[in-house]
């Protein structure tokens, strides 16, 4: 019997270790430019539950919301050394690397929907290409979350191109500046989480920040009172992006359940904003906010002048030519572009 019982406990002391080595398989410590409070910041909580559900706990996210560990442009580069383990912000960022960054994070003036730019990734030979872009510096793209057609918050009227002249506006870095440098805007770049600062001390006139309904949880319609929608401006494609050697070295199967649940985030994140953008259109009235739609002929405008931009961009480097020649192959194949 005692040999029996020292047996048993033998079993139970090795099943509590097998079960703590589980338990602590991997850990995983991500970034985001969202606050928690937004509908991206909760879509983004949604996801890591997923991960810790499906893994039975196996995987542990640490996510830390509102670019709290380095400054949301710096955070490949954390996840790329090891302060972190993933990047959830967006390529774009990343555009004095390789302006090739710029066509997978924001393609400006490209797509009309968030299901035509995954479509690209997707069906559209974009992984591929994009992963080997990401490979050079260290990291691998995992997957997209795209939340549509982003509006502007504005102190003053933004009713077509002529509005934009002197415009001082935040902009993210890259290809945005240009185009609306060209428009006679002045952009001005600064990091996501100035932006309220900014716009409260009359530093900026007005913000490109994000989709309007986030836009809205962030409290920028309480200093400015204009905005447009539909958007037609920027789509930017937020990534979930890792450092190589920590996904190289996840098993197959946390690989599948990350890469399943960043698509389960993709799709929720495009319908959710579908209702969350049209919902918090609706109430911005009431707060004293006017809501500009731009004419066909105005957001024509726009688009030719972005995509006159890319030409430009795709001259400096392969990488950049290379994801400009696919997306307009593509755009062209779903009927988008003419040539």
């Amino acid at each position: 019997m005692k040999k029996i019982n020292a047996l048993l406990g033998a079993a139970a002391a090795v099943a509590l270790t097998v079960g703590a080595a589980s338990a602590a398989d991997v850990t995983l410590r991500i970034q985001t430019h969202y606050a928690p409070e937004t509908v991206s910041g909760k879509l983004a909580q949604q996801f890591v539950d997923d991960v810790e559900t499906m893994s039975g706990g196996e995987i542990d996210i640490e996510m830390f919301f509102s670019s709290s560990v380095v400054k949301s442009v710096e955070t490949f580069d954390a996840a790329a050394t090891g302060i972190l383990d993933c990047d959830m912000t967006g390529g774009a960022y990343q555009t004095g690397k390789n302006p090739a960054f710029q066509f997978v994070g924001d393609i400006m003036g490209g797509y009309d929907t968030p299901y035509q730019q995954l479509s690209w990734l997707y069906q559209g030979g974009g992984f591929e290409a994009a992963d080997q872009l990401y490979r050079k510096y260290d990291m691998k793209l995992v997957g997209w979350w795209i939340y549509g057609q982003e509006s502007l918050a504005s102190t003053k009227p933004i009713r077509g191109p002529e509005d934009l002249k002197d415009w001082k506006f935040r902009s993210p870095p890259g290809l945005e500046t240009e185009i609306f440098a060209n428009l006679g805007a002045k952009p001005i770049v600064m990091d996501f989480t100035e932006i309220f600062t900014a716009l409260e001390t009359g530093i900026i006139d007005g913000a490109d920040a994000s989709g309007i309904a986030n836009n809205v949880g962030l409290g920028l319609y309480d200093i400015a009172k204009h905005a447009n929608y539909p958007g037609f401006h920027s789509m930017p494609s937020d990534h979930l992006a890792c450092n190589a050697n920590v996904w190289d070295g996840l098993s197959d199967k946390h690989k599948r359940i990350i890469d399943t649940s960043m698509q389960k985030l993709a799709l929720q994140t495009a319908l959710t904003f579908e209702v969350k953008n049209a919902e918090a259109v609706a109430g911005l009235p009431e707060k004293g906010v006017t809501v500009h739609n731009w004419s066909p002929e105005d957001k024509a405008m726009f688009r030719a002048a972005a995509q006159k931009a890319w030409d430009g961009w795709a001259t400096k480097t392969p990488e950049a030519g290379a994801l400009v020649a696919s997306h307009r192959a593509y755009l062209k194949q779903l009927g988008l572009i003419a040539e």
